[in-house]
């Protein structure tokens, strides 16, 4: 196996320079440094884990808390393990993955063993029981999605709200004054899926304000359920103009649905989901969208766990609350509402 010497030796450094331009713990030159990590990387070497911990006081690794839940859509949850993942690894983190279901229990076990620096929590409810396990430990915190109580972790999450807001705005500019909002499943918000019903009360207002009707209903996130309660919703209002999608789920059948009752967007019906430009990609979605942004809020969550387990920040430093704007992508499937629904 390759250690630190002979990286040294085949580098012509001595060791203590080999593990410095290895470790960024002290500078060194910018043509050694490029020179022990290119023979590193000819030569294979790993860091062991156990030395690194001992030498650092860490152990590189950032635990990450996501639950597959059977009324999610797995694909979406993927984004924002992904967004973590890559940043963790970007900064030199490995990312312990816990998906079980008992959070607190496991949250505890894995930050008592002092096994990770710090913790990231998808799936973040209302009142998350998992949120007291994590105040208590050592390690910091980071969440994407956010709790009532933000005390003691740094928070980010989209502007759900503003989101709602926009959806509303856009297609009452064009000339839009019934819609359809379709959300997730109604036990996500019963198990404290805050981001559902702030969508959703955003919208709400932002329709009564307009004197639009909106038809705010919630849908599985699985097929052949999901595809027939679109059918039902789109039979229930026909006088409906647009749908927008608080489900991703929704967002993938519903080209399928639209097919089935030969009608197209924008020309019969305009349509905005709120998903991210990749799921778009992955699924083929030709709608307009409200950027769900998952990569960018792993990454923001990341970088500030990392800056607190690396002290970049006084420990005694304030939590942040921050919020992604929303961002509206266009990719053509609304326009004004067909003259004969006016």
């Amino acid at each position: 196996m390759v250690n630190i010497g002979d990286i040294a030796r085949a580098a012509g450094v001595a060791r203590s320079t080999a593990s410095y331009a290895l470790s960024g713990k002290r500078s060194v030159s910018d043509e050694v440094r490029a020179r022990v990590q290119r023979v590193a990387l000819e030569m294979g070497y790993t860091p062991n884990a156990g030395a690194r911990a001992l030498a650092t006081s860490k152990a590189m690794v950032i635990a990450l808390f996501a639950q597959f839940m059977p009324d999610e859509f797995p694909p979406a949850m993927m984004q924002y393990i992904l967004g973590v993942a890559n940043t963790a690894r970007d900064a030199g983190y490995d990312i312990l993955l816990s998906s079980d279901p008992d959070g607190p229990k496991a949250l505890k076990r894995i930050t008592d063993s002092r096994m990770v620096d710090g913790v990231v929590l998808l799936n973040v409810a209302e009142d998350d029981d998992r949120l007291p396990v994590l105040r208590a430990a050592s390690q910091p915190g980071a969440l994407v999605g956010l709790p009532v109580d933000c005390t003691g972790v740094d928070v980010f999450d989209l502007d759900f709200e503003e989101a709602g807001r926009v959806m509303l705005e856009h297609l009452y500019a064009l000339g839009h004054r019934e819609l359809i909002l379709v959300s997730q499943p109604e036990h996500v918000v019963e198990r404290g899926g805050a981001y559902v019903w702030r969508l959703q009360n955003a919208a709400l207002e932002t329709a009564a304000a307009h004197g639009i009707t909106l038809h705010a209903a919630f849908s599985p996130s699985a097929q052949p359920e999901i595809g027939r309660r679109l059918h039902d919703l789109l039979d229930a209002y026909p006088g409906a103009t647009g749908l927008l999608l608080n489900n991703e789920a929704a967002a993938a059948a519903l080209p399928t649905v639209l097919h089935e009752r030969n009608l197209s967007a924008p020309e019969d019906l305009s349509v905005i989901g709120r998903y991210s430009d990749e799921f778009a990609r992955s699924f083929s979605l030709p709608f307009s969208s409200i950027e769900s942004a998952p990569d960018r809020l792993g990454r923001m969550a990341v970088r500030q766990l990392v800056r607190r387990i690396e002290k970049q920040v006084p420990e005694d430093a304030p939590h942040v609350v921050r919020f992604v704007s929303p961002e509206f992508v266009d990719r053509g499937s609304t326009a004004a509402p067909p003259r004969d629904r006016h």
